[in-house]
């Protein structure tokens, strides 16, 4: 079918329409930001606030990670025959009610339980809103419209971090998982008011979505983003330690730093759909060495705050992968699309396992807390590695049914 006549089989909706609905699924996408990253960022307060050390503090933000691995697919099979707003408005549920455990978890044990809660239908979510988005909009402009998303999430990190990082300091961090529950709850009532009410497709069912399993472009397109986007989240993780330990600035600077991360985030994120719609997945590899250029960087610009924000800008650049590979899964995919949009966000936080987990290794061997920037080289030139084969056996099979 051309673009042409996808764009006239598409429901006629007006532009404010449009926004509106994407704004609404965006909401979900900031709560999301601040809840993830938010939690890196104040890893030094919870780790006193729990009693324990930082690197043991990490395997917090592993759980979180964990919880999404493990609930984009089930949540995802088991949703497969409900209209895509009703499961947004669920997930989103699930979601607030693990963030305000977090805000009272007494022990670190607990923690690690309410986070990993948190963290199930993160994946998920993303996944259907992603579908939502692209179905309302013409064919040539839905990684943009999937990367508005997306975008919800990198305005968190920009806004919302710095925000709660703040209110953790002079509150408390349990406030900030208070405050993502009510940015769900948020979320939940404006998904209800405008998204649109589509039923799911006839055809939908649990054997269906799980279809996309026997696919290996979808396990290629799911393992550059599990290997390639650890390189930025063994950095991020402890970037807050980093400041404080080698660059030598107070709590009251981290807020900034993290913005900055935040600005080269939302950034990467609109050049890497725009360079989707027009060059495809070759987008992920150009954006996966430039991630391993700036973490390569990160060490000799450490000591010195504004090198190491210039830096840390160019790090969070390479977040523009997200959206490139949501809509890589969407063309090899088939007709199993929920389940593979939903396991980008399973390989995104396999990544945000991985990446602190050896970070923490490697800060926990001695090497020093930039040692985590050569770690994340090398996951980033690993997620090309696998990008190389995903496009040339990808560029084989067509060039074989031409």
């Amino acid at each position: 079918m051309t673009d042409a006549a996808l764009d006239t089989a598409l429901p006629i909706r007006s532009r404010g329409a449009v926004a509106l609905v994407l704004i609404a699924l965006a909401m979900g996408g900031f709560a999301i930001g601040v809840t993830e990253f938010a939690a890196m960022s104040i890893l030094p307060d919870f780790a006193a606030g729990l009693g324990v050390d930082a690197p043991t503090a990490g395997h917090v933000i592993s759980a979180y990670a964990a919880g999404v691995v493990v609930g984009a697919p089930i949540l995802a099979v088991l949703g497969a025959r409900l209209p895509r707003w009703h499961l947004l408005i669920g997930f989103m549920a699930l979601f607030a009610v693990g963030n305000v455990l977090s805000a009272l978890a007494p022990t670190y044990g607990w923690m690690l339980v309410f986070r990993f809660l948190s963290g199930l239908p993160h994946g998920a979510y993303f996944g259907v809103a992603a579908l939502v988005a692209a179905s309302i909009v013409p064919l040539h402009f839905r990684t943009r419209a999937v990367s508005t998303i997306l975008m919800g999430l990198t305005v968190g990190t920009v806004l919302g971090v710095p925000v709660v990082n703040i209110i953790s300091h002079a509150y408390g961090w349990r406030w900030t998982f208070a405050i993502v529950g009510v940015l769900a709850v948020i979320t939940m009532a404006l998904v209800a008011l405008f998204a649109p009410r589509d039923p799911a497709h006839p055809d939908a069912s649990p054997w269906r979505e799980l279809g996309a399993l026997k696919r290996g472009q979808v396990w290629l397109t799911l393992g550059v983003g599990a290997v390639g986007f650890g390189g930025m989240f063994a950095v991020y993780a402890y970037l807050a330690s980093t400041l404080q330990a080698v660059t030598g600035v107070g709590a009251e600077v981290l807020p900034w730093v993290f913005a900055v991360f935040g600005v080269g985030m939302f950034l990467g994120n609109i050049l890497g759909a725009w360079a989707a719609d027009h060059v495809g997945f070759k987008a992920a590899g150009g954006l996966l060495l430039w991630s391993a250029a700036a973490l390569a960087l990160y060490p000799m610009a450490a000591s010195n705050l504004w090198a190491v924000m210039g830096v840390v800008f160019l790090i969070g650049g390479g977040g523009g992968l997200g959206s490139v590979l949501q809509t890589r899964l969407m063309d090899v995919a088939g007709d199993a699309q929920t389940l593979a949009a939903a396991l980008n966000h399973s390989a995104f936080n396999t990544a945000n396992a991985i990446g602190p987990l050896l970070g923490g290794m490697a800060i926990a061997a001695g090497y020093g807390w930039t040692s985590t920037a050569w770690v994340g080289v090398g996951l980033s030139l690993g997620g090309f590695a696998i990008f190389l084969i995903a496009w040339l056996t990808g560029r084989s099979r067509v060039t074989a049914s031409t």
